[in-house]
């Protein structure tokens, strides 16, 4: 939900190969190979359905940072309304944000779609407000049901990164929003949600 941010918004992706390895054992007489090891290497875990538990209808409590970056502890508070559902055969999904803040109506989509290959998740935001959907993506994946993404974009002519965190749960997930100016060392949180489904 980039509301706070331009209406622009990677991180490069580094890909380690695995190669066997062959050794060389030693006897008293000559060196000959060994074995070659035939353990296979590890699997990437495949996180398609990492976002399985957002899908239906969500209650949300939302805290923003009205003045980042700034110093400013002064936060606006207000409820939303959330509702996800999968797209592209799986492959994606997207959420429907809806909500009266203090000063206006956020009515935005959040659109993710999941990439086989790098095993990663592109997030995209976009309102009405904004009229598209940001670029770059914000890009990241979960590891023990903690999603990270990120991306690097200019915020009030400040180079940033800027980083969602989300907390997987079934009944009560929650999400964040943070900037850093000095390359992911320290973070100041800007953005918060909380969610509870909607039985209604």
């Amino acid at each position: 939900m980039k509301e706070l941010k331009h209406a622009g918004s990677c991180l490069a992706i580094s890909v380690l190969l695995l190669f066997p390895v062959f050794g060389f054992a030693q006897n008293s007489d000559n060196a000959r190979p060994a074995k070659a090891d035939n353990a296979q290497p590890p699997q990437e875990r495949d996180g398609k359905h990492d976002f399985d538990f957002l899908f239906g209808k969500w209650k949300s409590h939302q805290r923003r940072l009205l003045h980042p970056l700034t110093g400013s502890n002064e936060w606006a508070e207000f409820d939303a309304t959330v509702v996800a559902r999968p797209i592209l055969g799986g492959a994606g999904n997207m959420d429907e944000f809806e909500a009266d803040t203090p000063t206006s109506h956020i009515s935005g989509v959040t659109v993710r779609i999941y990439n086989s290959k790098s095993h990663q998740w592109s997030i995209y935001w976009g309102s009405q407000g904004i009229g598209a959907l940001s670029l770059p993506a914000t890009v990241g994946q979960f590891k023990d049901g903690r999603g990270e993404f990120y991306d690097q974009e200019d915020y009030d002519g400040k180079s940033i990164f800027v980083r969602y965190l989300w907390i997987a749960s079934p009944d009560a997930p929650r999400w964040e929003q943070a900037f850093s100016t000095d390359g992911g060392k320290t973070w100041e949180t800007n953005w918060v949600g909380t969610f509870t489904r909607d039985k209604s």
